[in-house]
């Protein structure tokens, strides 16, 4: 990422193209007291710049937890995108906005990928379950640094019931529903289940996932989605019962 100094694009100031003067920033500018504010091009040009720089500074901070971990600092974020604290607090209301914008970024990698992960799989439903299972369990293996960051919400106050893990999990655990519905409209079965199914699966995976990342480093990947995908496919009934002890000896 090029260099950038805080005296051009990122705060609005001299005369060079990115230039923003009094007015623009909203929108406001040309209008008359008490008159309806009017969007011009140069505000929409605007939108799309706040944009691309919260996107490049989300990118940077990503980076930045892979470089210096979960507790990664707003000083060590700056650095990594070339800048200082203060154009960060411009396009991030606070660190809580920057960790919703991570979780952002996080929930639409995680996603893309469990649905590759799907479309690739056989129509055996078990290896479409294997491989969502595995697809999650990637993203701990691969970026653990990010996965901690994104499970370890900032300590602010942020209004009642905004819980940004849930909502990350909420995303998974809703796509999981959808497919599990259409498994049981396709055998036509009771959809009712899938909710409560698709989200139970992505509490047990995280579960075990954290614990995997936590205490569990010789475990393999695959092994741990194929143990994974036998209790949620057979249940317990079918996998620690006398009669399925018995009858896998």
């Amino acid at each position: 990422m090029s260099r950038r100094s805080t005296h051009h694009s990122d705060s609005g100031r001299g005369s060079g193209p990115g230039t923003v003067r009094d007015g623009e920033r909203d929108g406001t500018s040309g209008t008359s007291p008490g008159s309806r504010p009017r969007r011009d091009r140069r505000s929409s040009r605007w939108d799309e710049h706040r944009r691309a720089r919260r996107h490049e500074l989300t990118a940077a901070t990503i980076v930045a937890i892979r470089a210096h971990g979960a507790e990664v600092g707003m000083s060590q974020v700056a650095a990594q995108a070339r800048t200082s604290k203060t154009v960060v607090y411009r396009h991030f209301a606070d660190k809580n906005d920057l960790y919703l914008a991570v979780c952002d970024w996080v929930a639409a990698v995680l996603v893309g990928q469990l649905q590759s992960a799907m479309r690739d799989a056989s129509d055996d439903p078990r290896q479409t379950l294997v491989s969502g299972i595995d697809a999650y369990l990637g993203l701990i293996e691969r970026d653990p640094e990010v996965y901690r960051y994104v499970m370890r919400p900032p300590k602010l106050d942020r209004p009642e019931g905004e819980d940004p893990v849930s909502d990350l999990c909420t995303v998974i655990g809703d796509h999981i529903a959808e497919i599990i519905s259409t498994e049981l409209r396709r055998q036509n079965r009771d959809t009712a289940p899938a909710l409560t199914w698709g989200h139970a699966l992505v509490g047990m995976v995280r579960a075990a996932g954290d614990q995997w990342l936590a205490n569990r480093p010789d475990l393999e990947r695959e092994v741990l989605a194929d143990q994974l995908a036998d209790l949620a496919w057979s249940g317990l009934a079918r996998t620690v019962t006398p009669s399925a002890a018995s009858s896998a000896s």
